[in-house]
């Protein structure tokens, strides 16, 4: 009995979760509230609350459930393959697919990121998708150190500068190819992947060893 309902409970959350995340998408966070939510997930007002405090949970799981898809992403990539170059491409692909799956979170990413746990208020996802990002970040700092030991890399990259660095250019350039695709092609004569592919190469080559 009670697995039925813990079971039920799950679903209810995540009915509501996907209707805030439409709305979210659609109309921006600050222009949503709960009674959309509610209007859209089929459940009354009252009913949300039961499931969730406010309207930042809500936001708070879904960024912490989009961290975890992109940490998974980028780990599966550097997986793939044990070539420095190929590691990288990777995971700039996986970067580029999931800004298209996942433009909204895309964004939120790079937002302000919460580190102190200590004086302030914050939800318990908070905490978690900071967690997330710093074990994403250990994954980029293992690839970075293995391509210096390798020779591929410039061993004078400070490693959390680079890796910063990186997310900024990477993510400017994603951002940009997706926001401006048809000036790209016009201006250009590039499709967006051929100018992303063209924006890696660049960035890779300020960082590997000239031979």
């Amino acid at each position: 009995m009670a697995r039925r309902k813990k079971e039920l409970q799950s679903m209810h959350r995540k009915n509501i979760s996907k209707a805030a995340e439409q709305l979210f998408m659609k109309n921006g966070i600050e222009n949503t509230s709960m009674n959309d939510i509610a209007k859209v997930s089929g459940y009354s007002k009252a009913s949300l609350y039961v499931y969730f405090k406010n309207k930042q949970e809500l936001v708070g799981i879904l960024v912490l459930e989009s961290m975890q898809k992109l940490y998974d992403a980028i780990a599966s990539a550097l997986e793939q393959s044990n070539d420095t170059k190929e590691r990288y491409q990777k995971i700039c692909y996986a970067l580029v697919k999931y800004q298209e799956e996942y433009p909204f979170y895309f964004k939120m990413v790079l937002e302000t990121i919460q580190i102190d746990f200590e004086t302030t208020n914050f939800l318990p996802e908070e905490k978690e998708t900071f967690i997330i990002g710093e074990q994403m970040n250990d994954l980029l700092s293992d690839f970075l150190k293995d391509g210096i030991n390798k020779g591929d890399f410039r061993s004078d990259m400070e490693i959390m500068p680079t890796i910063f660095s990186f997310w900024g250019m990477l993510a400017g350039l994603i951002q940009i190819a997706a926001n401006k695709e048809a000036y790209i092609e016009q201006s250009m004569k590039k499709s967006k992947m051929e100018f992303l592919l063209y924006g890696f190469e660049l960035l890779y080559y300020s960082v590997i060893v000239k031979r």
